[in-house]
């Protein structure tokens, strides 16, 4: 069993100061409840080291692939509200940072006053008074206690987080992309294979028929021939829809119209090459490749920098106000040696009682802190079974593709076995219907699982998180 703040230290080494603090307060707390796995390994020749190129998808050296997914991020709108998220949590570090310096107004205006000489006595007069004035005013919070210091921590672990989301949502769109277009390229090598068995279908056709008009076999040969034959042709508008589909759910990831598309799309590409070296690694790497983890992480810190700054509000606060500037009853005496007037005005200031809302704010503080911590155990657990299930799927789907190999094999065979038999009149025509629906069937297995093990490979891919980012 693993400590929190053990895992948490070498998996990136973010927390420092005040969060490391409170997480060292919290170190009884065990990071999961059973032991991290020390490698994911489904078989000894697909290990290898995590890929150095972020672009993990061109792997698959598929150009209309790296085009595609070019364009989504480019276009892609949750990528780019993604990217204004950033701009945003930037300008709020840069906010946060301005509390370190001091504010300063200038001012200048024209002043006129009468007071009333009832105010000292019937007998005192009243006087009358105006002058013009031009200076500065400085306030400034010194930050003495680490308050302000604080407060730009939250902010730029909130902005390292909004970056990791960035990172998360490129991730995803890739991953998204990638799936549909290799769903594309299943449903486009389906219907070729069915058009291919359409052909050999109709000579079985053209067969029985001949067959039947010599008076050698009943028509129900040629009945039987022709259901196979309406039966397959009567998948080929499903798979056309299915193609025009997944075209127009490409073209909502790309952000642009379906149309723009369908002339680059529409004819048929072969499946890329879905055995793989798989990038497999120790549980530290994963951790710091899966941006969903780095952003918990820097959330956990943001959380950590606000219990910080919740216990400050205990402390005092030291302030410095200040003014310089001229005065005089004339504008033209305005810069004379006599015009100069100015105060400092340090504060020091300290809340002694507030009826127990410093007390709360902190408890509340903590409680955001364990949520934090709960969220990031949850999100390794999760990253850890994601990458489990894509592994174990990837290596069940090429046993399929080895097995359906196998029986294609076997169909084809039985196929023209049972085909030069009917012609020699030595079994009869139920021999050959079974072949035919066992070979169109355990085609499209095939295609089918080849189109699985592309897609789970993108699913593995997308459980690691890509490729390490810097």
């Amino acid at each position: 069993m693993r400590k929190f703040i053990h895992v948490l230290a070498i998996t990136c080494g973010i927390l420092t100061g005040s969060a490391q603090t409170v997480i060292a307060q919290n170190s009884n707390r065990e990071f999961l409840r059973s032991s991290l796995p020390d490698r994911w390994i489904y078989s000894s020749e697909m290990e290898q080291t995590l890929p150095s190129d972020d672009k993990w998808w061109k792997n698959f050296n598929d150009p209309m692939l790296d085009s595609l997914i070019s364009v989504g991020i480019d276009n892609n709108f949750n990528v780019l509200t993604a990217i204004h998220r950033i701009d945003m949590a930037k300008a709020q570090v840069k906010s946060a940072q301005a509390g370190f310096y001091p504010a300063i107004d200038l001012s200048a205006g024209y002043n006129q006053a009468r007071t009333a000489g009832a105010i000292g006595g019937n007998h005192v007069h009243s006087t009358n008074s105006s002058y013009f004035n031009l200076g500065a005013n400085v306030n400034w919070e010194i930050d003495v206690f680490g308050k302000v210091a604080a407060g730009v921590k939250n902010k730029k672990a909130l902005y390292q987080a909004s970056k990791a989301d960035y990172v998360a949502t490129m991730v995803s769109l890739s991953a998204e992309i990638a799936t549909y277009y290799f769903n594309l390229l299943t449903f486009q090598r389906q219907l070729y294979v069915t058009k291919e068995h359409l052909a050999s279908q109709n000579q079985v056709v053209e067969i029985a028929k001949a067959r039947f008009e010599a008076g050698l076999v009943s028509k129900l040969d040629v009945a039987q021939a022709l259901t196979v034959y309406y039966s397959t042709e009567a998948t080929l508008p499903q798979l056309e829809t299915s193609i025009k589909q997944t075209i127009n759910a490409l073209a909502i990831l790309l952000g642009v119209y379906p149309e723009s598309l369908l002339p680059k799309l529409e004819t048929e590409r072969p499946m890329p090459d879905y055995r793989q070296l798989v990038p497999s690694g120790i549980p530290a790497n994963l951790l710091r490749r899966r941006p969903d983890v780095v952003a918990a992480e820097y959330e956990l810190a943001a959380y950590a920098a606000e219990l910080g700054i919740a216990k400050k509000d205990f402390l005092p606060t030291l302030s410095l106000s200040g003014s310089v500037g001229v005065a005089a009853h004339n504008a033209g005496d305005l810069f004379k040696s006599n015009s100069l007037e100015y105060s400092i005005a340090p504060t020091l200031s300290w809340t002694l009682f507030d009826g127990f809302a410093r007390k709360y704010a902190v408890a509340e503080a903590k409680e955001q802190m364990k949520i934090g911590i709960e969220n990031y155990n949850q999100t390794v657990m999760t990253a850890i079974q994601e990458v489990d299930n894509a592994m174990v799927a990837y290596s069940s789907s090429l046993k399929s593709i080895d097995s359906y190999t196998k029986v294609i094999e076997q169909c084809d065979e039985s196929f023209h076995l049972s085909v030069d038999a009917y012609k020699e009149g030595l079994t009869s025509f139920t021999n050959v219907v079974d072949a035919q629906i066992n070979s169109f069937t355990y085609a499209n297995s095939l295609i089918s699982a080849k189109g699985d093990a592309l897609v789970n490979l993108v699913d593995l891919y997308k459980a690691l998180g890509g490729s390490p980012t810097e």
